[in-house]
């Protein structure tokens, strides 16, 4: 057996409370729901870091952030650290990158053959705050709330054309590999901006969840001075007091990110759809970089270790995974490890360079706890 094509398709801030058991029943999702029922599926899925830059770093590397050096969204990730794309980059494979990675430095590929698209975020280090002045606020990089009172129905976005142009590259780039001009197995890794903040989604989307029952909170607001010091921080990076929020603020806001949700499922069906007619077979997993707590205790976005905003869905499909759930604490760290044994690359050359652990003992229930590489003839 020949080492199988992977196909990663990633999310920005999507909520793993929301995916228990692959997604929630009342989401409209039909394509992920159809990629559950073939996948293993964690559902205590957790990032290496609740932030953008950190949590993309770890997932590539499988290092914690502590490694990597890569500690908030304008810190570099230096190229000497090797990533999945790195690893099977050098097993043979072609390597290719549609969409977004917040890479910060002047590497912008990390192993990656092929990048099909620009990154959404800017490279350089303009993000960067004055650590001298831990109190600051800084405008020009941290949320806000305006994009819960500005919630709502839009017809285009820069998220949303950034995400189509990454939905057609990647379509694109599976008809290519289709034509089997390179003899070398792929991974393609889709990454998308979405269901990230700003809370705005396409009107044929919203619509989907004009009756959901899930547009409050679990645990509504709570008073400022009730929150531990790391979440007040938090409300004090988002700038609250200059906000009102109402509650019709709130249902609006989780209705267009559940919106935006049903809005990525539809490109992940165009990409599935392209695979599955070119008849062109994939390991495929499904991840998002960190979550968002939507409203729960009053936090938004990121930043939190509560689980809305620390734990993430991750499913994969495979032919020697069985399909069902796994309910084992799981990390984004285990991807890399994962991935190379999926691709029988020797755990050997990995396991030196990673922190995270090869998931597939686990999910074939035969529970070792040194790393195994599935071996290809």
């Amino acid at each position: 057996m020949s080492a199988p094509n992977i196909l990663i398709l990633m999310v920005d801030q999507l909520n793993g409370t929301l995916f228990p058991d692959g997604p929630a029943d009342w989401l409209h999702a039909p394509n992920l729901k159809k990629l559950a029922e073939r996948s293993t599926r964690f559902a205590n899925a957790y990032t290496a870091s609740p932030l953008c830059a950190p949590g993309r770093a770890s997932f590539m590397s499988g290092q914690l952030p502590s490694r990597t050096g890569v500690y908030d969204n304008a810190a570099e990730f230096r190229s000497d650290i090797p990533t999945y794309a790195h690893h099977l980059r050098r097993a043979g494979y072609y390597t290719c990158l549609s969409g977004k990675m917040h890479f910060v430095g002047p590497d912008q590929m990390h192993g990656f053959e092929d990048r099909l698209t620009t990154d959404i975020y800017p490279a350089d280090f303009g993000w960067t705050p004055d650590y001298r002045k831990p109190g600051e606020r800084i405008d020009w990089w941290y949320h806000n709330m305006g994009s819960v009172t500005g919630a709502g129905v839009a017809e285009t976005s820069n998220q949303m054309e950034y995400d189509d142009e990454v939905a057609y590259n990647a379509t694109a780039k599976l008809y290519e590999l289709s034509r089997g001009l390179d003899d070398r197995p792929w991974a393609l890794t889709v990454s998308f901006t979405h269901p990230h903040d700003p809370y705005v989604a396409r009107k044929k989307y919203w619509d989907l969840y004009e009756d959901c029952e899930h547009l409050l909170p679990e645990v509504p607001a709570m008073a400022y001075e009730d929150h531990d010091p790391h979440a007040q921080r938090i409300f004090d990076a988002n700038d609250w007091r200059s906000f009102d929020i109402s509650e019709e603020d709130i249902k609006r806001s989780r209705r267009a990110y559940f919106a935006n949700i049903s809005y990525l499922d539809d490109k992940i069906g165009e990409i599935l759809n392209v695979l599955e007619t070119t008849r062109q077979e994939a390991v495929i997993l499904f991840v998002s970089d960190h979550g968002d707590m939507l409203g729960e205790r009053g936090l938004w976005f990121k930043m939190s270790f509560y689980d809305g905003s620390s734990r993430v869905p991750l499913m994969i499909s495979a032919p020697d995974l069985p399909a069902g759930l796994i309910e084992t604490p799981v990390s984004t760290l285990d991807v890399t490890p994962t991935l190379g044994a999926l691709a029988g690359v020797g755990m050997a050359e990995i396991e030196p360079w990673t922190d995270g652990q090869n998931l597939v003992p686990l999910a074939t229930g035969t529970e070792r706890t040194e790393p195994v590489a599935v071996e290809y003839a």
